[in-house]
């Protein structure tokens, strides 16, 4: 291959996960379009196809070996999009309207946050411990916005039916979201689980059985695991920090046990 081919092979771009980032940046666009529209489920529904999407768009970058510097910047481009925006746009346009100033500045919270997570997360790139997340991740932040907006409007309350105190609370999910993802909350990244490795047969079943509850009731449950994962972060990390305070308890006084003691001199 002569330096002609290879200067034009690196002006291109690679086209199978950017066809699932694109089709992710479509999903956080319907989003919005649905929201603006009043249609609040298709809205919070696309923000989980949006999930999907952007899972798998590394994954097929990784097992395929495309992975670019064009991809990791168009895929932060898409999560800002359909992570940060969207969900800041359908939960403001769904209750957050009538508080004012707090309905938009908890909107605003929520956006600045991704934006600012997803902007440390490019940074520490490879320099990170891969098997956690410094705050909440901007998917699963997104995903407790639209599960709350889907959960909501399964029970009824969608425009003019919602009470303020739903509203206001509402909005201070969505700006404790924004807060999280820049928090140095540590979150499990799940990225050491080999999907290629052999797992027992109970794991199959617990998958199946998840699978199942999922297609049950959809909202309530995808809400429900990710709000458990969302407020287990600051529970494991309180864990930890008092198993360090136990473990240096227990060196120091190991340390008093072992220091030799001064001997009396006997006139």
């Amino acid at each position: 291959m002569n330096s002609e081919n290879r200067e034009q092979r690196g002006k291109g771009i690679y086209l199978l996960p950017n066809l699932f980032t694109t089709a992710a940046l479509f999903a956080g666009f319907y989003a919005i379009i649905s929201a603006i529209n009043g249609l609040f489920a298709n809205a919070a529904a696309a923000i989980f196809v949006a999930m999907v999407l952007d899972g798998l768009d590394g994954r097929v970058a990784r097992m395929t070996n495309t992975e670019s510097e064009f991809g990791a910047q168009y895929d932060s481009l898409s999560d800002m999009l359909s992570f940060g925006m969207a969900p800041a746009l359908v939960v403001y346009l769904w209750g957050l309207t009538t508080l004012g100033k707090f309905g938009w500045l908890a909107a605003f919270i929520y956006t600045a946050g991704a934006a600012l997570r997803l902007a440390r997360f490019n940074t520490q790139v490879g320099i990170s411990d891969k098997r956690y997340f410094q705050g909440l991740p901007s998917p699963a932040s997104a995903a407790v916005i639209a599960g709350m907006v889907w959960v909501a409007g399964d029970y009824g309350y969608g425009g003019g039916d919602i009470p303020n105190e739903m509203r206001i609370a509402a909005g201070l999910m969505t700006a404790l979201m924004g807060l999280l993802m820049v928090s140095n909350v540590r979150y499990h990244s799940f990225k050491d689980l080999h999907l290629k490795d052999r797992i027992p047969f109970v794991a199959m079943i617990v998958m199946v059985a998840l699978i199942v509850l999922i297609s049950v009731d959809p909202p309530q449950v995808l809400f429900g695991a990710f709000l458990i994962y969302t407020f287990w972060g600051p529970v494991f990390n309180l864990l930890e920090l008092k198993k360090r305070q136990a473990e240096r308890l227990e060196r120091e006084n190991r340390k008093t046990d072992v220091e030799p003691k001064g001997t009396e001199n006997n006139e």
